[in-house]
Parts: structure tokens; sequence; C-alpha cells
């Protein structure tokens, strides 16, 4: 284990809720000083043609959908990546390169080495800004996308909530040190309970000497600091407008990264996009529970190319489903 991967799942968790992914790989990719490792879990029947990328947010990793990917393996291959510098992948050596084109050049090795065309795409928060790129560009392998708590562009007040811990690299001495950490700075997740935050613990942390520190590389943040909050004036709308594929929008209702206004507008300016609202849950839906993965399992049954219903609908979940069914 190298001092940058993720610690291995081995806690006392829900294994039926959060199995290992039956397969893993990495694929060799480019940067401006050299070459990186883009590591990636495998999920589902190798053979099927239903294929479904999963993409993690800013300086999360691919455990984010193991819940998700577990269930929808039953009818699609499921891949989820770890963008550079997340997770198992490579850490960048020129912090500069940490940004949306990288990770799409990144993103397009993977799927070609997948080599399974069109594909679905689902990405949270930066995940879900890469797709809209991705989705947007002419000859888009891309056939449906599903967008995660994101819009074309970021709110100040959002963008200063993750710059108040973000340029922070903070040292555990334990897993508890960990999970509490998380507690505090992803409290806007939801569904979340007790054994969810412990498998966010594990799977987020990576080992440093006798103690712990987060699964992601502190230069991101330097980046972050420059290009991130340039996106909000230079921002995604002009990808947005192009996408012609099925779009399904989640959103949190309490999120303060995709408002009920910025939701209206991509509304506005996207009218064929679908809507799931999920109530008491801010930024992000974390796809872990039923509640939340139903909607986007019932939505790609039927917006499947032979049995595409009409578009353009808006559906808000307020109850809580106790189990995967």
């Amino acid at each position: 284990m190298t001092d940058n991967d993720a610690v291995v799942l081995d806690g006392n968790f829900d294994q039926e809720k959060y199995p290992p992914a039956p397969r893993s790989g990495s694929v060799t990719c480019i940067n401006s000083k050299g070459f990186h490792q883009i590591a990636y879990q495998d999920w589902g029947d190798i053979n099927n043609e239903e294929t479904l990328y999963c993409v993690h947010g800013l300086t999360r990793n691919s455990h984010d959908f193991d819940a998700l990917a577990n269930k929808l393996s039953k009818n699609h291959r499921v891949i989820c990546p770890d963008t550079v510098g997340r997770g198992h992948s490579d850490w960048l050596p020129d912090h500069d390169d940490y940004q949306i084109q990288q990770y799409n050049m990144d993103f397009t090795v993977l799927a070609a080495h997948i080599g399974k065309e069109p594909f679905d795409f689902l990405g949270t928060s930066l995940g879900g800004m890469m797709g809209m790129v991705l989705a947007a560009m002419p000859n888009s392998p891309i056939q449906r996308l599903i967008i995660n708590d994101i819009a074309p562009e970021v709110p100040h007040t959002a963008m200063a909530r993750l710059g108040d811990y973000l340029h922070l690299d903070p040292y555990f001495s334990s897993l508890d040190e960990v999970e509490a950490r998380l507690r505090e700075t992803l409290k806007p997740f939801a569904p979340m309970k007790d054994e969810d935050w412990q498998h966010l613990a594990r799977t987020s942390s990576r080992k440093d000497g006798k103690g712990f520190r987060l699964a992601f590389d502190p230069d991101i943040s330097n980046t972050y600091g420059r290009r991130y909050w340039y996106m909000m004036y230079f921002n995604l709308w002009k990808y947005w407008v192009r996408i012609q594929c099925p779009v399904l929008i989640l959103r949190g209702m309490d999120s303060d990264f995709l408002t009920e206004s910025l939701l209206d507008r991509m509304l506005s300016k996207l009218p064929h996009a679908d809507v799931v609202e999920f109530a008491n849950t801010g930024h992000t839906p974390t796809l872990n529970a039923a509640e939340q993965i139903n909607p986007i399992q019932d939505w790609l049954e039927n917006t499947k190319p032979n049995s595409r219903k009409k578009t353009g609908s808006r559906s808000r979940v307020e109850g809580v489903q106790e189990e995967l069914l």
C-alpha cells in the first residue's frame, strides 16, 4: 500500500449494502509532466452492454457509489473511477493540472479501455460538471446523463463553505477521529446512518504512519483557489444548453450548490430534463438508500431507447424507505 492509497474496506459494515467490488483495475493516463494511473472499481456482468459510469465529487472517491453500484449491477455494468489525486489513483506532480480538462481526458482513456459505447454517465458535484462537458461535445458517447446536485455554475456561498476546510490536511490518530471530522464537514450529506459514516470514514482515509489522513491530494486546494472561483464567472452554461441526450437531475432540497433558482434556470434552458428532489437533504444526496436509488433505477428503465417516455417530469421524494428493495 502506497502512502496515497485509501484504506482497504475491512470494517464491521453491512456487507449486503457495502460489499467489495468484484473487480478493480487501473489505466495509464498522461498529464503535463508525465504519466499517472487512474484506478477504478468494476461491478456487474463484464459482457453487459448496459454500462454506467459513476464519477464522484471534488474530494471524494469511487467508494461513494458502493451501495448504488451494488444495486444497479444486477442490470448494468457499473464502472466507478477515482479521479486523479483521489482514492487509489496517483497524485499529479503539478497541481495546476487538477482541472476539468485533465479529468475528462483521463475519463476518455478509461472509457476507451472499457470499450463499451454508448454508455450512461452519473456525476456527483464535480463529476456532474465533467458529465455536462462530455455530454455536450460533438459525437459524445454518453447516451443518458444523470447530474447529482450540481448546476453549470457554483454559488459563492457554497464555494466559501468548501474553502473553509479544503486547504487543510489534518492528521488523525484513529478512524473514529476521521469519522468525527467527516460528520462535521459533510453534515449536509443524506441519508446517513452510523454504518454509513463508518463506511465513509474507512473509505475516505489513507494510512500515514500510525495514523490517517484524508484520501485525496491536499494540493487540489491550490487549484481550487484559482480555477474554481474563476468557474463562477466562466461557467458551464454554454455546455448545458448543447446537451441533447436524456438528462436526470437529482437535487437535495436543502442544497447550497444546486439551489432552487439554479434548478429553475437549468430547466428553462434544457426543458427535456427530468428532476427528482430529495427532502431533508443538502449537498449531496449520498445515493446509498432505497429512496434515492430506486428513482435512478426507474429512470434508467423508463428512458431506454425502445421504451422512452415523455421527458421533463419533476418529482419529490419525501419519505424514507428503510430497505434497498
